[in-house]
């Protein structure tokens, strides 16, 4: 009986899979109307004559960089409202890239991209330097009158900006809490009687961890030649006037130095074109000419070739013994960075403003934003307290757990755990403490995988191209309504209460819909190397109306790669059995194997939906996994 149902599935494999072909144009279609329609997009911006430009363009984006780094305007409010404008070119770009496998786009496209993520970070970042700058020359003027230091809370959705200045230097006031923010310190008595600020940046969004894990679909690929990317550059660059050096010599880097603290000026936040390479990001430096590019090629060559003719020296290193990996280096794989970043810093406070008549003096020095080193340098057995921060965490994140606290190496370009201490955190005011040795940029990880596997998930029709995808893990459960070529997250509930209210409610793409959960600490989308950290079990029903499907209704069934078979066991079986179901057959693919037990009605409604309706449906099926993952 065995030996004859598999003689009728091979005969029919290559008609059902002739079939499945057919059915598969719907993606086809779906991903030509992508194409077309960002087409339209492009058309009706360059209409529109937007003030905005197209980040896709390296003219626009340049021409744009390249005036704000001109414009000599410090407020910090304005800056943080031209920030704005640069996360949504960001955004814009970071999608493009997330859906670069559809995106009908090049290499040297995605490179490029990349390369403008990149620029528009550190020019964000160096303009915030510069608006804390100049905020430290005018401190005097905002002293506060009970303890005649200088402190400020500016925010807004994207950005909350914290600085207090050391005026008085009395040990009595070494310690303070922002209220309108709740984040505070308290410094060592040797800080509180020096001319020193400390300025609590906490950007929503991450701009120090490597770009791979905002855009891990990015296709591995090599840097294009540094020499071909700038000549590019400076073919679609306008001249933007005289004293433009850039224009003048291809060689010459596109951007300038930031002004930063000491430590990130010394090691630099960022260089310029990334390579992915098994998921680790590898920087070239975009200032490297062709000639430097050519010789280290050539390099590479000889010494690919030299360990080729030397086998033995190849042998001897296998055998020495691999070294330990540093347990405080963070696993990105495992932990991501959940509610943005913290730049905690001690800065130099400069020559204070003078009022004379209706004169203000103020010194100039071109030496930009200065670093207080804490600890001082010197001998290195001394011994120095460390800093307490208080952080309050946002409401519009989840944290489902204590969350690991990290600093950014910006040596080794890793978060690392090391050299914090102390932490404590309240779950009920949503604020934690630590103490760490140095001044650093922090952030607050979570697990990746704390919402997996899911404890069970559920697609059902609401309406013509219309479902509803509920995903219940052991923390919420998040439901998630599909319609046409969008999907809205409708709610997120969390014992019992509905949560992230300022996320639901809006039509928007799937790929919106990833990054806006995953930003708001609710992964329910695996990566590649989530199987290495989850235990997992190797392991559908017709369903034409809106209402929940009965228990009695439900089916298993199994596909290992090459066939399909309906189980006998149901989900309240004792144990796990292949044994199949009587009366039932082999085939293919799962969707010829549910055609057997399926109506005319339902394979009717398969080959008649919206083919954008199904792309989504793909899409969301496709980021949560939720077959493997639950």
């Amino acid at each position: 009986m065995m030996a004859k149902l598999e003689a009728k599935d091979r005969e029919r494999r290559e008609a059902e899979l002739a079939e499945l072909h057919s059915l598969e144009r719907k993606f086809l279609s779906a991903e030509q109307w992508k194409i077309d329609y960002r087409a339209h997009a492009k058309w009706e911006h360059y209409l529109s004559c937007d003030e905005n430009p197209d980040p896709t363009v390296l003219r626009e984006i340049n021409t744009f960089m390249s005036l704000w780094r001109e414009d000599q305007n410090k407020d910090i409010k304005l800056v943080m409202k031209k920030g704005e404008q640069v996360l949504n070119l960001i955004e814009k770009l970071q999608l493009l890239l997330l859906d670069a496998s559809s995106n009908q786009i090049t290499e040297k496209e995605i490179v490029q991209y990349q390369e403008s993520i990149l620029e528009l970070q550190n020019l964000l970042h160096e303009k915030y330097n510069g608006a804390t700058e100049h905020l430290l020359k005018t401190a005097c003027l905002y002293e506060d009158s009970e303890t005649g230091n200088m402190h400020a809370v500016i925010k807004d959705k994207n950005v909350t900006f914290c600085i207090w200045v050391n005026l008085k230097k009395k040990v009595r006031f070494k310690s303070h809490v922002f209220c309108d923010a709740q984040h505070g310190f308290d410094l060592p008595k040797s800080l509180a009687v020096s001319s020193v600020a400390v300025r609590i940046l906490h950007t929503h969004y991450d701009h120090v961890s490597p770009l791979w894990l905002q855009c891990p679909s990015v296709p591995k690929l090599e840097v294009l030649d540094s020499k071909e990317l700038i000549q590019d550059s400076k073919d679609d660059v306008e001249e933007p006037g005289e004293g433009n050096k850039a224009d003048e010599d291809p060689s010459m880097p596109v951007k300038e130095e930031p002004s930063m603290p000491a430590e990130e000026k010394t090691c630099g936040r960022r260089k310029s074109v990334v390579s992915f390479q098994e998921n680790n990001s590898s920087i070239a430096d975009v200032n490297e000419t062709g000639e430097e590019a050519e010789k280290k090629s050539e390099i590479a060559d000889k010494s690919s070739l030299s360990l080729a003719q030397e086998p033995l020296m190849q042998e001897e290193t296998s055998e020495k013994e691999e070294p330990k990996p540093d347990e405080n280096i963070v696993d990105l794989q495992q932990f991501v960075p959940v509610g943005g970043v913290y730049h905690i810093d001690a800065l130099q406070v400069p020559h204070q403003v003078k009022q004379i008549k209706n004169w203000s003096m103020v010194e100039l020095r071109n030496v930009g934003l200065e670093a207080y080193p804490y600890p001082p340098e010197e001998a290195e057995d001394a011994t120095h307290p460390p800093i307490e921060i208080t952080l309050r965490l946002s409401d519009n994140v989840m944290y489902f757990a204590t969350p690991v606290i990290a600093r950014w190496d910006p040596a080794g370009q890793q978060w690392r755990t090391d050299d914090i201490s102390n932490i404590t955190y309240e779950t009920a005011e949503k604020s934690i403490t630590f103490k760490m040795g140095a001044f650093y940029t922090v952030a607050l990880l979570q697990d990746a995988h704390i919402n997996m596997p899911y404890r069970g998930w559920e697609l059902q029709p609401t309406g013509v191209d219309e479902a509803l995808l509920i995903v219940t893990t052991v923390f919420a459960m998040i439901q998630i309504q599909i319609k046409g070529n969008q999907c809205m997250l409708s709610s997120v509930v969390v014992e019992e209460k509905q949560v992230l209210s300022h996320i639901t409610g809006k039509w928007i793409s799937p790929l919106n819909l990833r990054e806006v959960l995953k930003k708001a600490g609710v992964n329910i989308f695996p990566g590649e190397c989530s199987y290495a950290y989850l235990s997992l079990n190797k392991k559908v029903s017709e369903h034409l109306t809106a209402e929940s499907v009965k228990d009695k209704d439900w089916s298993l069934y199994l596909f290992n790669g090459q066939k399909a078979q309906k189980l006998k066991i149901t989900e309240s079986s004792e144990a796990f059995s292949e044994e199949r179901e009587e009366d039932s057959e082999f085939h293919s693919t799962i969707y010829h194997m549910l055609k057997d037990f399926s109506s005319k009605e339902a394979i009717d409604k398969v080959e008649t939906t919206s083919f954008l309706f199904t792309d989504v449906v793909y899409q969301l099926l496709l980021a949560t996994r939720v077959l493997t993952y639950s």
